[in-house]
């Protein structure tokens, strides 16, 4: 049994309840959003060749505090950077350090920033530099599943179709959907109920409701989805080496549909890809 719960009255932990948010949680949600979307706009040009990966966190560190915003991250349950740099094989999760970025190498960024309360949450991949035909067509591959998961969103629809039409295209394109991350709600918590899987059928899943809000954020591998997570408890990577990308939207659902509230002000939702046409 699926409970919903007004966000206004809800308690402040996650208790599997699905919170449904109001205009002025919509408002707060959007400044939240268009800050991370912002400092991911500006990652753009640090994430080149020769930059380390400690760099781009302390970028992210700098650019939340001289906003007024915290990054989420840092120190959540003892994780100690500002944002998550997962590198090729590298799924979700890996963590900033001293490495510099390679030519060639494709880089997911993610970062959440904490605005008055807000968790604005959102993730792309970056190429650095010049980077294989298979590496790109991965880039475009992940981004067009993100785009398909969202168009399914709306009132009365399951979770499910989600993760139905994410699946569809990228086992179409003869890529594969990581089972062992999925999105999550947001809001006024870091991660909250429910779980937005990447796979499944239209039917499965609680129904979608206007004012619920969560992040679709597809990890799709050139290879088999299966992952393992390293020593350090956080990186998580493909098991048969295969390059893995992922980008992330956090999303609102409205009376007609969703809001993505994480979009790129300056257009560069897919940083170094081809620009889209129609």
């Amino acid at each position: 049994m699926v409970n919903y719960i007004e966000a206004a009255t809800a308690p402040a932990k996650n208790t599997g309840a699905i919170r449904i948010y109001g205009e002025d949680a919509f408002a707060g949600m959007r400044k939240a959003c268009q800050l991370t979307a912002r400092c991911l706009d500006e990652l753009t040009a640090i994430a080149k060749p020769g930059v380390p990966t400690d760099v781009i966190d302390r970028f992210v560190f700098e650019f939340g505090m001289d906003h007024g915003a915290y990054p989420a991250t840092l120190n959540y349950r003892g994780y100690m950077k500002s944002s998550c740099t997962s590198i090729n094989h590298v799924v979700c999760h890996g963590i900033p350090n001293d490495k510099p970025l390679r030519e060639g190498d494709i880089v997911n960024i993610d970062v959440t920033y904490v605005l008055d309360g807000w968790h604005g949450d959102s993730s792309r991949m970056y190429p650095v530099g010049e980077i294989k035909r298979s590496a790109e067509r991965l880039l475009e591959v992940t981004y067009e599943s993100l785009m398909r998961g969202i168009a399914a969103v709306r009132p009365g629809a399951r979770t499910g179709a989600i993760g139905e039409a994410i699946q569809t295209y990228a086992e179409g394109e003869r890529c594969s959907v990581v089972r062992d991350f999925c999105g999550h709600g947001v809001g006024s918590l870091f991660h909250d109920s429910p779980n937005i899987l990447h796979y499944g059928r239209v039917n499965d899943g609680p129904e979608l409701r206007e004012g619920m809000i969560f992040t679709i954020e597809p990890m799709i591998n050139l290879g088999k989805p299966h992952v393992k997570v390293l020593g350090d408890g956080w990186t998580a990577v493909t098991r048969d080496r295969s390059l893995s990308a992922q980008y992330e939207h956090t999303v609102g659902v409205t009376a007609t549909g969703c809001e993505i509230f994480t979009l790129s002000p300056g257009g560069l939702d897919r940083p170094g890809l081809p620009p889209l046409h129609g």
